[in-house]
């Protein structure tokens, strides 16, 4: 635990990470509100295209995110990233004030959230080494992992309270709220976070926003790649559980949006129970090893959701949630240990989009199979595609890490082992 007060203690750190949370906390219970709407108007077939709408348009934000990251100021893109993201949610109630609400318009109002929600998953792992000390980069980075599993927690929690008392739009008018709140925290910040700079001798041109150095890096750098595929794999089973719990709620299980509140903060404890869990591990001798046994673990638990009872889900949300949240932590270590500082942020984003990209699949295969009532075979893809993956990763030893112009390859080991 003092290891994360002393993270904490770090002023701009503290700022940019709390903004971020109370976004995150707004994500989660807005999610559990557009679901709700999606479930009660329109059954599993809007929750697999409101899940679509949510997670795809992260693929486009992505290849546009790439383009900006490097080019413009980091804090200005947290900025507009926020602004944009909470007038589409914003805009969602005000239609219902004004007895205009459509289902078209939540499915609009997700996509602008998706197109943009790439900017601050790039951007925030990618400024932590300029604002933390090498020797507490380990708890920083879980730290970052952390704001999301606590926001997650208690955001689907709060949603799924304020929904029978004030009505799904209410709760995305508060997410609006805390989309304009990060801004402010932002500018609090001493550190303007500028652009990054690049390599001795790097041109002004398109050097910035290239793409080539970025995907060469991940197909030859064998942990990398692993890390990305086995993640995107990971990713396409999350996104069948983001249409799994809604339908399990409003389906099944019949007991209203307050379970699936449950539902959705259980997973997130889960997550949380994990990250922390990561930050205090020791270094690996065999990171993959490591990143594998863990995502093995989480498919393993997924099997838990076969007979579709609460106890039972909730705990095999615990196995999974809490096995992926430690695979995430070790992989960052890994991840950024392997990377040059001039490529950070681009090849956050690349794999991140990647990964996250692998979630609207995901939806599109989980919504069909529980519109027929295929609820088993809806699990057992999630498992496999959790567990095939996880036993590859298991096989991959890491080489040495690639040397950046910047970044002696010795300097790069140390920061492997102390993650």
């Amino acid at each position: 635990m003092r290891k994360y007060l002393d993270v904490l203690r770090i002023a701009d750190f503290r700022r940019l990470w709390t903004g971020s949370t109370l976004s995150l906390l707004g994500d989660g219970a807005s999610w559990t509100a557009m679901a709700w709407l999606a479930v009660t108007h329109g059954g599993a077939a809007s929750l697999s295209l409101l899940g679509l709408c949510y997670t795809a348009p992260i693929l486009v934000g992505g290849v546009l995110g790439g383009v900006v990251v490097d080019r413009y100021s980091r804090r200005m893109l947290l900025i507009v990233d926020s602004l944009c993201r909470g007038g589409a949610m914003g805009a969602v109630p005000l239609l219902a004030l004004a007895g205009l609400f459509h289902l078209w318009q939540l499915y609009a109002a997700a996509a602008v959230c998706g197109l943009f929600k790439i900017l601050p998953i790039a951007i925030t792992p990618a400024v932590v080494p300029e604002l933390v000390p090498r020797d507490r980069f380990a708890a920083g980075t879980a730290l970052e992992t952390i704001a999301q599993g606590v926001a997650s927690l208690v955001g689907p929690a709060i949603g799924g309270a304020l929904i029978p008392l004030l009505g799904a739009q209410a709760v995305l008018t508060l997410d609006a709220a805390t989309f304009l709140a990060f801004p402010l925290f932002v500018l609090r910040m001493d550190h303007r976070l500028p652009r990054p700079s690049g390599p001795a001798g790097a041109r002004a041109d398109g050097s910035r926003s290239s793409w080539l150095p970025v995907v060469r890096l991940v197909l030859r750098d064998r942990p990398l790649l692993a890390i990305t595929v086995a993640f995107s794999a990971l990713n396409t089973a999350a996104g069948m559980l983001m249409v799994v719990q809604p339908w399990l709620a409003h389906d099944r299980l019949r007991d209203g949006a307050g379970v699936l509140g449950l539902l959705v903060a259980g997973l997130a404890a889960a997550e949380l129970i994990g990250s922390f869990a990561g930050g205090t591990l020791d270094a690996a001798t065999r990171p993959m090893l490591r990143i594998g046994a863990c995502q093995l673990l989480a498919g393993t638990g997924l099997l838990l959701l076969l007979g579709g009872h609460l106890p039972a889900v909730l705990a095999g949300q615990l196995v999974f949630g809490a096995g992926s949240a430690l695979a995430t932590v070790s992989s960052q270590v890994v991840r950024y240990a392997r990377t040059p500082p001039e490529l950070l942020a681009r090849t956050m984003t690349l794999m991140r989009t990647l990964m996250l990209g692998a979630i609207p699949l995901g939806s599109l295969v989980a919504g069909p199979l529980l519109a027929a009532h295929r609820y088993t075979a809806t699990v057992l893809v999630m498992a496999g595609v959790t567990v095939v993956p996880g036993l590859l990763l298991c096989a991959v030893r890491v080489p040495a890490p690639p040397a950046g112009p910047d970044r002696p390859a010795d300097s790069a080991e140390e920061h492997l082992v102390e993650g």
